[in-house]
């Protein structure tokens, strides 16, 4: 994605960094939209005939569940690198699966502002 990113001038200052996951792989026809600042990511696609799980906004569109998600889908969430990823699969071998999404602010680095980064994407 930083290529593209890259290749295309780069980011404006309008552009919401926070939305965007600079190390996803691009595929073959997929669409990337990276919203304002203040902007909501889209809900659905902008072009007809694009693939259902085509991201937008830099994320993927279908949320991510915590319970079932292997480390490298963990990794694909906002503020979540291979040491989180471990922590959260650690909690779940150790703890159960998680109860509530608010349940990932008991892994350590995961506090209210990552949170809140990470709640819109997330699911039990």
């Amino acid at each position: 994605m930083i290529d593209v990113i890259s290749r295309a001038g780069g980011l404006t200052d309008k552009a919401d960094q926070v939305q965007v996951n600079f190390a996803e792989h691009v595929k073959d026809e997929m669409i990337i939209y990276i919203p304002a600042k203040g902007e909501e990511g889209l809900s659905t696609p902008i072009t007809s005939g694009s693939n259902p799980s085509s991201s937008v906004g830099g994320q993927r569109s279908e949320k991510i569940n915590i319970n079932k998600a292997d480390e490298t889908e963990l990794q694909n969430l906002p503020g979540i690198g291979p040491a989180k990823a471990a922590a959260i699969l650690e909690y779940r071998n150790t703890s159960g699966p998680f109860k509530a999404i608010e349940d990932l602010k008991n892994i350590s680095g995961i506090g209210d502002k990552t949170f809140e980064k990470l709640k819109d994407l997330i699911v039990i």
